[in-house]
């Protein structure tokens, strides 16, 4: 395997915004973090980073610098991936970043069985809503990307991974027996519990409703939580509704702790998808993609 450890660690420093943090992550000393930036430093001719108390910046060279050490790297890591001996067994890192729904309820099965079929494979997982998953691969925090949004940023690719429904459900309790349907206009009656702005899953609610003249606005919202958990729990000691992942409930559905609740006249679907830099792919990345394909069943 051939890498620029140097650049590796100017990079880890640049993403992490510290020396300190960096050597945690590289499972090197923070005095061999500062000797290597030093080296660098030195080699090009001026600093890279801003030292203040308590937190450092790029400079403008460590900006242009960052930008070549991504573009390299990712260089680097095709040439280790396309060059491998074709008797040797996919071996290295991969760090997916998925949004909430998919990181709790759909990746940890998957990856538990890919890591059966693939032990030499390390697997990292970052977790956050959909915008910024995209952001993380943005900034090359991430290899790729699962998300459950609508998102379409510019040098962004956006392939399809699998089918997700949106259902509205509250308590499966006496409050709640003799509710079975509901119509559309009434989600605007009914207290209602809803996901952080940023969320894909609010995205899309937010989307359906709008072609239906509803805007969040008009909704009758009691709070707003940050996890499809939160809400979980939220709803299980209240009277409240909410509308959530088909996927993200069915353990709950099964101990009748949730029911389903029809919105007549409206189904609300969506995709669970994969991103990646425009034009960036890697074997593993690839890998782990047709592994999703052929294992997710729902």
């Amino acid at each position: 395997m051939i890498i620029d450890f140097r650049l590796l660690v100017f990079k880890t420093v640049a993403q992490k915004g510290s020396f300190t943090k960096a050597a945690d992550e590289l499972s090197i000393s923070q005095p061999a973090v500062s000797k290597h930036i030093n080296e660098l430093e030195n080699q090009l001719g001026g600093a890279l980073f801003l030292r203040e108390v308590g937190k450092i910046t790029l400079t403008e060279r460590g900006e242009k610098l960052l930008e070549y050490s991504k573009r390299i790297l990712y260089l680097y890591k095709c040439i280790n991936e396309e060059l491998r001996k074709d008797d040797e067994r996919f071996s290295g890192t991969l760090s997916i970043g998925a949004s909430s729904t998919i990181s709790q309820y759909v990746l940890p099965e998957i990856v538990a069985k890919f890591r059966k079929e693939h032990p030499e494979i390390r697997i990292g997982i970052k977790s956050g809503n959909s915008e910024q998953i995209e952001g993380m691969l943005t900034y090359g925090e991430i290899d790729f990307g699962l998300i459950e949004g609508r998102g379409n940023r510019a040098g962004i690719h956006y392939e399809h991974f699998a089918s997700d429904e949106i259902v509205l459900v509250c308590a499966d309790n006496e409050a709640h027996s003799s509710v079975s349907e509901i119509q559309i206009g009434d989600l605007t009656k009914i207290p209602l519990v809803i996901r952080e702005y940023g969320s894909g899953t609010l995205d899309v609610i937010e989307h359906e409703l709008e072609t239906r003249k509803i805007g969040i606005k008009d909704l009758r919202i009691e709070i707003q939580l940050g996890s499809t958990e939160s809400i979980k729990r939220y709803l299980f000691n209240s009277n409240a509704y909410a509308m959530l992942s088909i996927a993200a409930i069915s353990n709950e559905l099964k101990e009748h702790k949730l029911k389903v609740i029809e919105i007549k006249g409206i189904d609300i679907k969506r995709n669970f998808r994969f991103i990646s830099k425009q034009g960036e792919s890697s074997q593993l990345s690839e890998l782990f993609k047709q592994f999703c394909l052929k294992s997710y069943k729902h």
